[in-house]
């Protein structure tokens, strides 16, 4: 295989026709990836790659200078991250950026309180000295902790055939002229046309003052078209993506023509919609992309850390009815190759599938180990953080509805007048009522069973709790997001999947330009 990394000269030539703008990789970083035979990756997978060069015993000796004074836990993170994007616009590359990072970070738990400090200089004396600015937040014990910690065996959950670093930065940018050239020969009412993609490889080392030891490699991509059409004073918007802890295979599957052409499709549909009619509605939620009102209104309100500080809609409600009984929400990180999908979180703990909602009782809570240390629980895998400069909090992998027993026929026909919502282009939600406003980007009437005109300007408005009592319908037609969603809390932003089936629930508010019946 070739080299991962070209050489900035190189990389320049290839983007100036786009007025490339690049972030070159210290030297180094130069040439990770060329420890990857073609052939073990694809039989196995990306191996991890031990970048750190700290070897287990040095680790321990900072954990023990970490609880010195007296914390109750501590853990030291390891990230060393490359990644290469490029944006297309105008028909030409306007950026193209190739980054790496490598740092890590040392923490310490005393009772309630947390101390964190990272350093970009791995060397024994940087990481101690991180070490024992972590542990000022725990009283002074003077104590000497031995750790001795053994690596544990993690699952692979994203198999990859073809990593992007095997392939040049020409067949990169070979997918964004494609889908720009179909999203703008699609219709002469396409104005603009704006393509992204990203790549990313991100090797992790975590040990734990519990003896723990856990390592990973984790890919990541993510390919993105959006359009814009114009016509008669009207300008729509369409949106269109596939992402997920793959390689390049994931882009033969779903090719880029392929994803302009629906980006395209939609926003020149788009361009006939009607305004959307006003108040109370009987509201039918598309499987897949809908999932994001799921994953805002309730799954944040059900992560421990809120539920801890009592600023959740759902505290102190284990064992509570607070759905339907067709209503059976969870997160898992377990699932291959989804965007939120994980092998080990960042605190070592392997996800599993985590019941939240079954059958309208709320059953548990998502934690990390600080909130399960101090409710009592047991972690369930859900401490993430954006990278080596944050420390873990509680956070959704992928979160979803599970399938019911109507078939999505069955739940349109049963409409005699509604509102159809396929996606959304975002919202707002208060996780301390669950409280929701959510825009619709592409939504249709429903008239008499059928889905008939697209719709402009629908708002969702809601909260979270009242919602899923008024879920009444729930499809067997399962299907996940696109892959390409990233989640933002505490300041820190984390890829997520979420899945549902359709779903109909029996009236929400809809705020339209006319009032609806």
């Amino acid at each position: 295989m070739g080299k991962s990394f070209y050489s900035r000269r190189e990389f320049l030539k290839r983007s100036a026709y786009g007025g490339a703008v690049l972030f070159s990789a210290p030297w180094w970083a130069r040439g990770f990836l060329d420890f990857m035979p073609g052939v073990e990756v694809k039989k196995r997978g990306l191996p991890f790659v031990d970048h750190f060069g700290i070897p287990p015993e040095d680790i321990a000796k900072v954990i023990g200078t970490a609880l010195a004074r007296g914390g109750d836990y501590a853990d030291v993170y390891f990230e060393y991250r490359v990644f290469d994007r490029f944006l297309l616009e105008e028909h030409k590359v306007k950026t193209a950026s190739q980054g790496v990072s490598l740092g890590a970070g040392v923490r310490v738990i005393s009772g309630e309180k947390t101390g964190y400090a990272y350093t970009e200089e791995l060397t024994l004396d940087k990481l101690r000295q991180a070490a024992d600015t972590a542990a000022l937040i725990a009283k002074s014990g003077g104590k000497v902790v031995k750790v001795s910690l053994m690596e544990e065996k993690i699952p692979s959950r994203y198999q990859i055939m073809f990593p992007p670093a095997e392939a040049g930065v020409d067949e990169r940018l070979s997918f964004l002229s494609q889908a720009d050239e179909v999203a703008s020969a699609y219709d002469p009412r396409i104005k603009r046309v704006i393509v992204y993609y990203e790549d990313e490889l991100r090797f992790i080392e975590i040990a734990t003052s519990e003896g723990a030891l856990i390592r990973d490699t984790q890919p990541m991509l993510r390919f993105i078209v959006r359009t814009i059409a114009e016509d008669k004073g009207e300008r729509r918007m369409g949106f269109a993506g596939k992402g997920g802890r793959y390689g390049l295979e994931l882009l033969k599957v779903h090719t880029p023509k392929e994803i302009a052409r629906e980006a395209a499709e939609l926003a020149v549909k788009m361009l006939d919609a009607k305004e959307a009619p006003a108040g109370e509605q009987m509201v039918v939620l598309a499987n897949g992309e809908p999932a994001v009102l799921i994953h805002e209104a309730v799954g944040h309100g059900l992560e421990a850390d809120f539920n801890r500080k009592k600023t959740s809609a759902f505290a102190d409600r284990i064992g509570d009815k607070v759905a339907t009984e067709l209503v059976t929400v969870k997160d898992s990180g377990a699932f291959e190759n989804l965007r939120g999908s994980i092998n080990t979180d960042d605190e070592g703990t392997i996800p599993g599938d985590t019941m939240l909602i079954e059958k309208g009782v709320l059953k548990g809570y998502m934690y990390d180990k600080l909130s399960a240390r101090l409710m009592r629980a047991k972690t369930t895998g859900n401490g993430r953080r954006q990278g080596y400069s944050f420390f873990p909090i509680p956070r959704m992998t992928n979160t979803y509805m599970a399938p019911g027993k109507h078939s999505p026929e069955e739940i349109i026909s049963s409409v005699k007048k509604g509102i159809y919502a396929k996606s959304f282009a975002g919202g707002q939600v208060d996780i301390t009522n669950g409280k929701f406003v959510f825009m619709a980007v592409e939504s249709y009437l429903i008239e008499n069973g059928k889905i008939t005109a697209p719709l402009k300007d629908v708002t969702l408005i809601g909260d979270g709790p009242t919602v899923l009592t008024r879920v009444d319908m729930v499809g067997n037609d399962f299907a996940w997001d696109s892959g390409i969603g990233t989640c933002g809390k505490g300041g820190q932003g984390v890829p997520v999947g979420m899945g549902m089936p359709t779903i109909r629930i029996s009236h929400l508010l809809i705020g339209g330009t006319r009032k609806g019946a």
